[in-house]
């Protein structure tokens, strides 16, 4: 009734979503941790520790003879580097404030900006460790050369995009069956400790086991990050495109499925959970 409505260019209004997009970026941030700073060393030490844990565990299962020639521990964090991200940006996406959430009374903000903040957070605070850790081990440890940094940086927004995929799937679907969400994205998250691939590299499984893994996007992102990283070794059983569609397919149908329920989704939902 006392609002004053301005007619804003295309231009403008692109401005002031991107600046929105931002500031709520890094609420996103802080919420994790009151101190920014000790959020990201905390993830930097996560990370730091599925590396050593998977280091030690190749080590005493004697599987180092399974890697690729080249740096073993360059060789883990491909993995661990990927599988996080992608989980992260999963759980990130499902977390996002929905429809009924109380900053959503406040005019400029909605389901999107909130979404995008959260996917954002995530992927700059995996990157940033990612940089952090890659940077350690290349000063303290040995030094490290990646074949194609550019490809292996794809490789990890790809990883990126297809875990904002899934959970906007799961998002789009938490409002109604909120327990099975629960449940099943957290089953998701666990069967990928051994469906991403991780600990090993597609070229080297038989076909009757590569039937077993094929199907996951993750998969496919870091066999080839892996090929993008060390110069001698070339996927021959997983593509960019593969995940690249599926991930698409999913942000489709999570799209939807999240329209639908800001539509017709009610206070109610949320207390139900």
């Amino acid at each position: 009734m006392f609002e004053t409505h301005r007619v804003q260019s295309r231009s403008r209004g692109a401005l002031g979503m991107l600046e929105l997009i931002y500031h709520s970026i890094v609420r996103d941030i802080r919420k994790q941790h009151r101190h920014a700073v000790i959020g990201l060393l905390m993830n930097i030490m996560q990370t730091m520790v599925f590396a050593l844990a998977f280091y030690f565990m190749f080590s005493v299962l004697g599987l180092k003879g399974t890697a690729i020639r080249g740096d073993f521990m360059l060789y883990i964090m491909t993995g661990i580097f990927l599988f996080m991200t992608h989980i992260k940006s999963m759980g990130a996406v499902l977390g996002s404030e929905g429809p009924t959430s109380a900053m959503m009374k406040h005019a400029p903000m909605n389901t999107i900006v909130a979404i995008s903040a959260s996917a954002l957070s995530a992927l700059y605070i995996q990157v940033l460790s990612m940089a952090v850790v890659l940077y350690l081990y290349h000063t303290i440890m040995t030094p490290i050369t990646i074949h194609d940094p550019i490809g292996a940086m794809g490789m990890v927004i790809l990883a990126w995009f297809s875990g904002c995929a899934v959970g906007l799937v799961f998002l789009g679907l938490k409002p109604w069956l909120p327990g099975f969400v629960t449940i099943a994205s957290s089953v998701y998250s666990r069967a990928n400790m051994i469906a991403s691939g991780k600990m090993f590299v597609a070229n080297a499984l038989p076909s009757s086991v590569l039937a077993l893994f094929d199907w996951n996007p993750l998969f496919h992102a870091i066999d080839q990050a892996r090929g993008f990283t060390f110069i001698n070794y070339n996927p021959l059983f997983t593509s960019v495109s593969y995940p690249l569609m599926i991930s698409v397919i999913l942000v489709l149908i999570g799209l939807m499925l999240e329209f639908y329920a800001r539509r017709n989704v009610s206070a109610s939902h949320e207390a139900a959970r």
